[in-house]
Order: structure tokens, then sequence, then C-alpha cells
């Protein structure tokens, strides 16, 4: 109800009465408040002036089919299936596997203006404010199974950088096995989850999110360093519906070609925006460390890490990657 009711009249970051609101809805003034209050619920920022009304600062851009596919290439055009767009969801990984449940498969696009559980890897929590950020799940159908997708998390990544960078996002690299970074920072991350038969038929999807104009209250709760679109761009950045044609353009052809092609026509743009190219790094599992130097990735998308012992080639899986102290 807010995203439908109110929250497009204060979208333009104007100052609205809240007797002009009352009228527009045609509800009493007590109405209007509780509305207010549910925004706030969301985590919005509101700003009441007396004599001026109520606003969202900077106000907020929300996701609109329309823009959105009218934002897509002829041949994205082509691939996507059914788009949602919705309002708040626990996350857009989850809503889409239940999708696959249901049959409803390739090219599947689910986004969200809020996240109340979203995740990243290795069950991280990826903090999710209302419409400020973009989270993306695209669902895929494969026939090969989990080892024809070796690479594809990299692949997206790739992907995702150049969606970027069209729309002007300067100096964007890549940290392996699942983020991408600005300045060293975590701009967005990458979850790819699979139902289905694992040496067989399977759906994948792909999950991608990407930190827009992070609220500060919000930050709080992010345990690393971050950057956003507004800081990178000079408190301009791409439009949310104009990011998300952006990304699908390049991810759906992706996706489409993966199982004939592989990850071998990906692996010279990923390395040349490898974050850790020949830097000491430490390699994280659950249960052990091996500290070495990162020396790229092979045509499987398995990091080189030279040690002591020679090199060796890691998969991403639950592994996780820190410069050395």
């Amino acid at each position: 109800m807010p995203k439908t009711v109110i929250l497009p009249m204060l979208a333009d970051g104007e100052f609205h009465s809240g007797q002009a609101l009352a009228e527009t809805l045609g509800v009493s003034r007590t109405a209007v408040w509780k509305q207010l209050n549910r925004l706030e619920d969301l985590g919005l920022e509101l700003e009441s002036v007396r004599g001026l009304g109520y606003r969202i600062p900077g106000g907020l851009e929300l996701l609109d089919a329309a823009e959105v596919r009218a934002g897509l290439s002829q041949r994205a055009g082509e691939l996507i299936g059914d788009l949602l767009l919705l309002d708040t969801v626990d996350s857009t990984n989850a809503e889409a596997l239940r999708q696959i449940e249901s049959g409803r498969a390739r090219g599947l696009v689910c986004s969200a203006e809020q996240q109340s559980a979203g995740r990243g890897r290795r069950g991280r929590t990826w903090v999710s404010p209302y419409a400020r950020n973009i989270y993306l799940s695209v669902v895929w159908e494969f026939s090969q199974g989990a080892a024809a997708l070796e690479g594809l998390s990299l692949a997206v990544g790739v992907a995702v950088a150049r969606a970027l960078e069209s729309l002007g996002v300067p100096a964007l690299q890549l940290k392996w096995p699942n983020d991408l970074l600005a300045g060293g920072a975590k701009l967005g991350g990458i979850l790819l989850e699979m139902a289905g038969d694992a040496s067989g038929a399977c759906q994948v999807v792909v999950g991608v999110g990407l930190n827009v104009r992070m609220p500060e209250r919000a930050a709080g709760e992010i345990d690393q360093a971050w950057t956003d679109l507004f800081q990178l761009c000079g408190e301009a950045p791409p439009s949310r519906n104009a990011l998300l044609a952006a990304v699908l353009n390049e991810l759906l052809p992706l996706l489409a070609g993966f199982e004939g092609a592989g990850f071998t026509p990906w692996r010279e743009a990923w390395m040349a925006r490898d974050a850790y190219a020949d830097c000491p790094v430490v390699v994280r599992s659950a249960d052990r460390q091996i500290a070495g130097t990162a020396r790229g990735v092979d045509q499987r998308g398995a990091l080189q890490l030279e040690t002591s012992v020679g090199i060796q080639s890691l998969f991403g899986g639950e592994l996780s990657m820190r410069p050395q102290a």
C-alpha cells in the first residue's frame, strides 16, 4: 500500500501538505498520518516542516516495469521472461526459487524495492533499504548441471561491470569470486543458487545486489568498507530503472550463451578488472586458511594462488579472499 498510494506523491522530493495529501487520496488527515508512519517503518527518511508539509529529502525513484522494458536492447527483450517488480520481499533469490517451484523458469526476472531478509554469500545478511539500491534475481535453465557453470559468477561480475561502465560509472574492479569494487570498497555482490539436478537439467538463480544510494542509517549495519553510485557519480547516479535495464542487457545474453561457450571468453575481461592481481592474500574456508599471492584465474574461473609449494587452483564455493594484513 505505501508504494501504490502515497509514495508516488512524495517521490519528487518536494513538500506536500497533509491537507493536500488527504484531499488527493480522499481520506482523513489521520489516515494520511498513519500512512506516513508506515513509510518511516520502511526506513525512509521523512521530513516534516510546519507550514510546508512532508517530504522525502532528495526524493526517490520507484521501479517501473514499463521503464525497465523500454530500456532493454532487442536481444534482452527477446530473452526476458516474466518481469516481477515487487514492493517488499524476504529475498529476490528466495522468491525466484519459489517461482521455479511453481513452474516458471528461463528468463524470469525478479526485483524489489526492499528485502526483509536479503542474503549474501556464506550466510551473510545483505543490507536492503527501501527504494535505494538494486536487488535483482534472474532465472536461467541449464542442461548440463553444475559442471557447465564453472566461472559463471565471475562472468556475471564482468557483465555487471560492463553495464555500469556503459552508464558512466568509473574505475570498477572485481574481487574473486563474487564482489564488485570501486576504490577498494564494495559496490555490489553476486549470489548464485541452484535448483534441480546438479548433474543434469537445472535452474540457476543469479542474484545481483548493487548499492545505489545507501542511507546512513542502513550503512551502519554493513561490516566492511563499502561505497555506492551516489558517491562514485558526483551525487548524480544513474536511475534505478536505467540500471536495471542496463544490467539485464548484459546479463541475459551472457546466460543464454554461457553453457555453450563457458568462462573462457570472459576470462580476459575479468583479469583486466582483477582487484587483487599479484597481491598477497589470504583465502579462508570454514576450517582453514591459505596465504599466497593472487595470480588471476584460469579458464574455469579457479583462483590461481601462488604459495610456497607452487600454484594452487581454488574454486569459489564457500571460500572468501582478503588481502594479507
